[in-house]
């Protein structure tokens, strides 16, 4: 996709729809594990693999930060045709994803359940829920690779490969589910291993893509070296990003302890809902990636006119998109609630979950897309600050103050579509005065 050149808005389109379909699809690696354990082992194994999501989240964050990093840098690079620097970025960002995900084994298997004992996880679940993680974070450098893969891709258009390779290893994770849980009655640890198998054949595939790609994004491992510059550079991108969605992280796991307190059945009913909203967050995320992208490229070629219709016109694309996905969520819940689990008490927790958060969801698409903007024209820590006080100061002072006076589930979540919109508007001020900074730059 060319994204300095000729109209924005069908471009937009085809650069999202493969994203959204991509995200939906990595978010099915963790709803066949959940619609699995939930039919075939009991709610007390689903509860145990819902249970981990925020922690999870919480430990890869930073790299995740980081690789969104890699984008901007790379997209800045190829907009301003120094394929040079593009190249070492591409090398650096595949260095950084293997010593990362190495890294993470150990912190996944050493912490899993420590962690999970903070979160004041119930003893019938605790012990499925730390080998879960365990046997996860195995896989860990195979997710570090796709992801940095994709964003590696995303940087020049193509939005179309990395979804082709996770429909294959969807696919292979499914089946793999229903053979170690069904055949081999392995439980939480079939499904962990049968994600660990399908993450390594995702990222196996994306590297054979980038090895045999043509030009600065071509990868070769006797290149791989860390480029001490351009790292700094994704750092500087990528390190708010990834500390925001590490605190973000913290204030979900503060919540799902506090969903925790409600015992095992409630916890079923919120990891299936939020398995669900999952789908529309992904969605809306993807309308964030191509806000970044489209962003940062433009700014490197200093278009700057072009970076105010990205803005308007991803932010009336994810508002579209969270309002019929997630009021559709919320108005399906019975039927899609009953795909992840038989018992009605789990099915009713869920729909009061959905009924608010779920319903609500374009709130924060539409918050996500205004950092994406921000990001795409290197303010980074802005947009990390504005949300760490918006949604995360506020949901902790929420959870000691207003939850712990009405314990109810609806003042938990209640939160959540509070926090998006005093966050958004914080976003949309900031975001006016960078544009005129920016123009007086220029």
């Amino acid at each position: 996709v060319d994204m300095c050149n000729g109209p924005i808005f069908k471009k937009l389109i085809i650069f999202a729809i493969p994203l959204i379909l991509s995200g939906c699809l990595q978010l099915l690696f963790n709803a066949a594990d959940i619609i699995v354990v939930g039919r075939f082992t009991g709610s007390q194994a689903l509860a145990a693999v819902g249970s981990t999501s925020a922690l999870i989240n919480l430990l890869v964050n930073l790299f995740i930060g980081i690789s969104v990093g890699a984008n901007v840098v790379l997209g800045k690079y190829i907009g301003a045709r120094d394929d040079e620097n593009a190249s070492k970025t591409v090398h650096t960002a595949i260095f950084i994803s293997i010593v990362g995900g190495i890294l993470m084994i150990f912190i996944g298997f050493f912490f899993s359940k420590p962690l999970l004992e903070l979160m004041a996880t119930p003893e019938d679940v605790i012990d499925l829920s730390s080998l879960y993680m365990r046997i996860y974070f195995v896989g860990m450098p195979f997710f570090m690779l796709y992801n940095f893969g994709a964003a590696i891709l995303r940087s020049i258009g193509d939005t179309k490969r990395p979804l082709y390779f996770l429909l294959i290893s969807g696919i292979i994770n499914v089946v793999f589910n229903l053979f170690f849980v069904i055949v081999l009655h392995m439980g939480v640890a079939g499904v962990a291993l049968a994600t660990m198998i399908s993450e390594g054949i995702s990222a196996g595939l994306i590297l054979l893509c980038l090895k045999h790609m043509d030009g600065p994004l071509h990868f070769e491992l006797k290149n791989m070296r860390f480029h001490k510059d351009l790292a700094l550079k994704m750092l500087e991108v990528g390190l708010p990003a990834g500390l925001q969605g590490i605190i973000f992280s913290i204030s979900n796991v503060l919540i799902q302890s506090s969903v925790n307190s409600f015992g095992s059945v409630v916890m079923a009913g919120n990891t299936a809902a939020s398995n669900i909203e999952g789908f529309v967050y992904t969605s809306m995320n993807a309308v964030y990636q191509t806000s970044l992208s489209f962003t940062s490229q433009n700014f490197g070629a200093k278009k700057f006119d072009r970076i105010d219709k990205i803005l308007i016109e991803c932010l009336g694309i994810v508002a579209l998109v969270g309002l019929v996905l997630g009021q559709g969520a919320y108005f399906f819940g019975q039927q899609l609630l009953s795909i992840y689990t038989n018992d009605r008490h789990v099915i009713q927790y869920g729909i009061e979950r959905l009924s608010v958060i779920a319903a609500t969801y374009c709130l924060c698409g539409m918050m996500d897309t205004m950092v994406g903007s921000l990001r795409g024209v290197g303010y980074s820590i802005l947009p990390m600050l504005v949300s760490l006080t918006g949604v995360c100061v506020f949901r902790v002072i929420w959870i000691f103050t207003v939850f712990k006076s009405v314990h109810t589930t609806f003042s938990l979540y209640i939160s959540y579509p509070i926090t998006w919109v005093i966050t958004l508007v914080a976003h949309g001020i900031c975001f006016m005065v960078v544009r005129k900074r920016i123009r007086r730059v220029a």
